[in-house]
């Protein structure tokens, strides 16, 4: 870099002092100030130091002195506090004795006004009591007995003379009750009958109620109105308890008897200051008289008590300030209204239920005496508020005529059903249910119905085909069943009869009430009878066809009123078809049941026929003979048993099922032997003779013995095998050719009955081992 200029350097040093030699001059001008500065210093200080010394010095003297005068002030402060309390405590504490003193004066003065005013009160009520004033009496005997609550309430401050007062308010109140019951006795008087259980009409013919009359001015009279002795209970508070002991004795001897007893009417005679209310006796008409005849009794009753007893006018009544009729009438009311109603309800209204759905619409007539009853009765003051249950359930005759008729109608079944099966009735295709005829549909829906029904019958007349069935395809056959069954039948047809006149509601009802009794023949009869169903087969017999009987009527029962009943049940609720397998099931378990016990009997009598082996022992085939024999008298028993019992086709099944069994059960002994000798076989050929003769003869469906005999000839078609017994009866007598003929190469009646191994289990047991008899059983097979 070339060096700078010597020009410009000393340029700038030249400009650098002339600055500083500026600056300097400015700086030493300044300085000229300090000395102003000074002065003021040693002012300040001259100030501070010199003139300061002698104020403070004052400034002492006076805190000296402040301080003298507080120390001063603190002692007189002190003097003061000490001497001033001191005659605050003992103020304090003169001031809380006088408090004390007051407080105590003052509950001293206090029990004294209570004690005065006790006093005064049981002056003024002897006072009132012994002017009979009855009502002034007790309103005093009721201040003496708030001042006395008032005494008794004094904590801390108890008198020994309270227990005394205590006691003399109870006498003085059980005196006040004394009074006031023997006036209450002189207007209500009883006579009431010795006996305390009312059994008959005549215990309580003595029962009589005195009530003396109310005067219209009480001067009149020297004892006190009905009104002074009532008020003077409403003020004690005893009112409510003298209705109610009253109310009882009036429901024990008087409302519960008319309701009860028909024969009892309530006489009422007036004499000059009392009226007397007794009971005459009159045949009655009916065993249950209708409910507007005990109506009318109830409300001459209670008349007579409302305008001789109840129709007073009190001041106050308790804790009531209603009118004094109303009050009184309520709470009689609410004493015998609940047990009265339901004694209308037991004894009166649900006998007037009809029993009939057409007589429902004369029950308007008992509805509406039931609500001019209880409009009397509220008129009196006796009720209150809207309807009673009285009045619901006399409205409410469609449900209990359902109940009625449903209850009635299942006690009967129950009846029929716990009676005598062995009476019996003879049920022929010809014969029917006593059904009377069906009114005609009524208007609307079950019109289109008819008409409906009557447009399906015409179409099904133009399709009918010449040829017509028997009449009686598809009729129960002839047989016999208990006659209580065939009235169950009947009773179940008249109520749904009666169903289809009656409302929805009731119609539902007795269809189930129907279908209810089916229900109940299905659990009580197989149990009530069980026992004789077990023992005898005739009972087990007329049980079947009842039970077939009334599956046979179940199938159509249902669709007979299917359109006469109430649309709910036309919807294919109204049937009984669903009830016919479990009829039929019954009924068939039954027999079944009865014919195995006599299966077991036959079986246990060939038992003992020693397998009708050895029969060239006279023992042995007097034994086998012997069961032969019995085996023939059950079978003969059971059919007469069993005769116009059973239908036929039953009846032959039955004794020809029996008969299979005991002449499988000889077939199965005779070919078990194992050698059976000639005379053997003779003598079991003339045993089975025999059960062959005599063995049809069991076959007796009917009464008239020559109809017997076509069922007698067909034994074959009853007895599986029969057939097989004369074969065996063949093959006892026939040598060995004719054995092997009947055989025919498996073509012939032998080998229609008997397997080859039978046969020739029966061949090596009748010849003896020779070639022709080894050629004859090479031949069977």
């Amino acid at each position: 870099m070339a060096a700078p200029s010597p020009s410009l350097v000393a340029a700038v040093l030249a400009h650098s002092g002339r600055l500083e030699k500026e600056d300097l001059g400015a700086r030493i001008a300044r300085l000229r100030g300090v000395e102003e500065l000074k002065g003021e210093v040693c002012n300040m200080i001259n100030k501070k130091y010199n003139e300061f010394l002698p104020s403070m010095q004052s400034a002492e003297d006076l805190v000296s002195q402040v301080d003298s005068l507080s120390s001063n002030i603190d002692l007189l402060k002190s003097r003061i506090e000490n001497e001033v309390q001191q005659d605050l405590n003992v103020a304090i504490a003169e001031f809380t004795e006088l408090k004390q003193q007051l407080e105590r004066d003052s509950l001293v003065l206090s029990v004294l006004k209570q004690l005065q005013k006790f006093d005064t009160a049981i002056k003024d009520y002897s006072t009132a009591l012994l002017e009979k004033k009855y009502v002034a009496a007790a309103r005093h005997l009721e201040k003496a007995r708030s001042s006395l609550k008032m005494l008794e309430s004094r904590k801390g401050f108890e008198l020994k003379v309270l227990k005394a007062l205590g006691t003399e308010l109870t006498v003085q109140t059980q005196n006040m009750f004394y009074h006031l019951g023997e006036e209450w006795r002189q207007m209500v008087l009883w006579k009431l009958p010795p006996s305390k259980e009312i059994s008959s009409a005549e215990t309580v013919m003595q029962t009589e109620l005195h009530l003396r009359t109310m005067p219209l001015k009480e001067d009149q009279v020297a004892g006190p109105p009905v009104a002074s002795v009532l008020q003077a209970f409403a003020v004690l508070g005893e009112l409510h308890t003298r209705l109610k002991l009253f109310g009882q004795v009036l429901l024990k001897y008087i409302l519960k008897p008319l309701i009860s007893y028909p024969s009892l009417w309530p006489r009422l005679e007036e004499q000059p200051d009392t009226v007397v209310l007794r009971f005459e006796s009159a045949e009655p008409n009916l065993e249950h008289p209708p409910p507007m005849e005990v109506f009318g009794k109830i409300t001459l009753v209670l008349g007579v008590l409302h305008k001789h007893l109840l129709s007073v006018s009190l001041d106050e009544c308790g804790e009531n300030d209603k009118d004094s009729t109303v009050v009184l009438a309520e709470m009689l009311g609410d004493v015998i209204w609940e047990e009265v109603s339901g004694c209308l309800i037991q004894e009166c209204l649900v006998y007037s239920i009809p029993a009939n759905s057409s007589k429902l619409e004369q029950y308007i007539e008992v509805i509406k005496s039931t609500e001019e009853f209880e409009k009397s009765l509220k008129n009196m003051g006796f009720l209150k508020g809207d309807a009673t249950d009285l009045l619901k359930y006399a409205r409410n005759v469609n449900s209990h005529f359902a109940n009625k008729k449903c209850q009635d109608v299942i006690v009967a079944a129950r009846k029929l059903m716990t009676s005598e099966i062995h009476n019996t009735v003879k049920i022929t295709p010809e014969s029917s249910v006593a059904i009377p005829k069906l009114p005609d549909p009524g208007a609307g829906d079950h019109l289109k119905m008819q008409k409906a029904s009557k447009m399906l019958h015409n179409e099904l007349i133009n399709l009918e085909n010449e040829t017509k069935v028997s009449q009686h395809t598809f009729s129960l056959p002839t047989c016999r069943i208990s006659v209580s069954v065939e009235k169950l039948m009947e009773l179940a047809y008249q109520t749904l009869l009666e169903a289809t006149t009656s409302t929805d509601q009731c119609c539902i009802q007795l269809f189930y009430s129907v279908r209810n009794v089916f229900h109940l023949f299905y659990d009580v009869v197989p149990i009530y009878h069980k026992e004789n169903l077990q023992k005898l087969p005739q009972l087990a017999a007329i049980h079947h066809n009842n039970c077939m009987y009334i599956a046979h009527h179940l199938l159509t029962l249902g669709h007979q009123f299917r359109y006469r009943l109430t649309n709910i049940l036309y919807d294919g609720a109204a049937t009984f078809v669903d009830l016919v397998p479990g009829f039929r099931r019954l009924g068939m378990e039954c027999f079944l049941a009865q014919m195995r016990v006599q299966k077991g009997e036959l079986l246990e009598r060939l038992s003992s026929a020693r397998n009708f082996s050895n029969m060239d022992n006279e023992e042995s085939y007097s034994a086998a003979n012997k069961a032969a024999r019995q085996v023939l008298h059950q079978l003969k028993r059971l059919g007469k048993v069993w005769q116009d019992v059973l239908p036929v086709n039953i009846h032959c099944k039955a004794m020809g099922t029996l008969l299979n069994t005991a002449l499988s059960e000889i077939i199965h002994r005779i070919t078990a032997l194992e050698d059976i000798s000639t005379e053997d076989a003779d003598r079991l050929h003339s045993l089975c003779r025999i059960v062959l003769e005599e063995g049809p003869l069991v076959f007796t469906p009917l009464l008239e013995e020559n109809k017997n005999k076509k069922y007698q000839e067909e034994v074959p078609v009853y007895v599986q095998k029969w057939m097989m017994f004369k074969e065996l009866m063949i093959i006892l007598q026939a040598n060995l050719q004719e054995i092997v003929d009947r055989w025919a190469e498996g073509k012939g009646p032998l080998a229609a009955e008997f397997s080859p191994t039978e046969v020739k289990s029966l061949i090596r047991a009748l010849f003896q081992n020779t070639e022709r008899r080894a050629a004859a059983l090479a031949k069977i097979k």
